[in-house]
């Protein structure tokens, strides 16, 4: 991957979702980067956000010490 192109920066929307950051370069074309990132665009705003319940989850799942230990 390249350096992010995108300059959006950090904070939150209309929305409440917070602002998209810095994306990377997926593909050398630029329209067909363009294209697929509108697409993640896409759905991430059709999916509804967590609930607080949800997020705990997800930190847990990732912060268990053989996750970490198991990926080093």
């Amino acid at each position: 991957m390249t350096v992010p192109t995108d300059t959006e920066t950090a904070g939150a929307t209309s929305s409440g979702r917070p602002a998209r950051a810095a994306r990377p370069v997926r593909f050398a074309d630029p329209a067909r980067n363009a294209a697929y990132w509108a697409r993640i665009d896409r759905i991430v705003d059709q999916a509804p956000p967590l609930d607080d319940d949800q997020r705990a989850r997800i930190r847990a799942a990732f912060h268990q010490p053989e996750v970490r230990r198991a990926s080093a």
